[in-house]
């Protein structure tokens, strides 16, 4: 099962993975983000338009082209791992993690005994490696086939991101570099989106993130020390850092620094772009700027 998870073989050699990032449904896009020459496709269940079936959709599509699909779960919950597993998932990524102890109950879902408690009855998942393992091969060999990875994205994490790195079974830290800058809800004074002022009551707890969001494409000097973290973090513990980017530039940027799984560009945003850009040809206007995430 192994050598049928291209991620995984690709972190094996000790090279860089690119990755597409799927938010709308359909087997065909799944399909022109696998054929593209990406490693592997991120199916975003988060924040994503994909639900269960699209999912169960999309993981066989990126599959069957050599692709390693990966689930990005809408929560930490335990029967989400279960879901994306048991759809055939060449590993699943967890957002907004909060500590180790986290970490430790997200690789407790997802493998078997007697590493973890991930209940095995699934017939979809074997057919999404090739070639097909028997029912016996896919459950002694997917604890160590299928990839754990977790976002950094919360203040919270990133205090213990050292120890997070150093839990077993945890392959990837994952920053998500738009949450882990964003306003946490207790900044004195109170935290500014540019018109926008952000408070609430005195008694409430503290937001998420480290109140470094990034606006009109910039990025802060704490912010990037805090993504630098990260990956010290990871790579110190032996294991692979992912980096979202908005597109190409950023992409080549990251890989540059060192970053192992690296995100080149999301459906949604590029068929926007396109779209905006070709209109502009055919009307003869000005091509639009491409807008700047970070």
């Amino acid at each position: 099962m192994q050598a049928s998870n291209r991620l995984r073989n690709v972190f094996a050699a000790g090279k860089q993975a690119m990755g597409m990032w799927q938010m709308i449904p359909g087997a065909n896009v799944s399909r022109i983000l696998a054929s593209s020459g990406v490693d592997w496709v991120m199916v975003d269940c988060e924040h994503g338009n994909m639900d269960d079936r699209a999912m169960h959709d999309a993981v066989p599509a990126i599959a069957a082209l050599g692709v390693s699909p990966i689930v990005r779960i809408p929560d930490m919950q335990g029967w989400m791992v279960k879901r994306a597993l048991d759809a055939g998932a060449h590993g699943i990524l967890v957002p907004l993690l909060r500590s180790a102890a986290e970490a430790r109950e997200i690789v407790q879902s997802a493998k078997f005994p007697p590493v973890g408690k991930r209940g095995f009855g699934s017939p979809i998942a074997l057919s999404r490696f090739t070639p097909v393992p028997s029912f016996t091969e896919y459950l002694t060999q997917a604890n160590d086939a299928i990839l754990t990875m977790v976002q950094i994205e919360t203040q919270e994490a990133l205090n213990e991101v050292e120890e997070i790195a150093a839990v077993p079974g945890v392959d990837v830290l994952f920053v998500g570099p738009f949450d882990l800058g964003e306003c946490p809800w207790q900044t004195q004074p109170p935290c500014s989106l540019g018109e926008i002022t952000v408070t609430r009551p005195p008694d409430t707890t503290a937001g998420n993130n480290i109140g470094e969001p990034i606006l009109d494409g910039v990025v802060t000097d704490t912010l990037k020390t805090a993504i630098g973290r990260v990956l010290a973090a990871a790579h110190k513990a032996g294991k692979k850092c992912g980096m979202y980017c908005a597109n190409g530039a950023q992409a080549q940027a990251s890989a540059a620094q060192g970053f192992d799984m690296i995100n080149v560009a999301t459906d949604y945003t590029s068929l926007q772009t396109l779209v905006q850009e070709e209109l502009s040809v055919a009307t003869s206007q000005a091509k639009p700027e491409r807008g700047v995430s970070y």
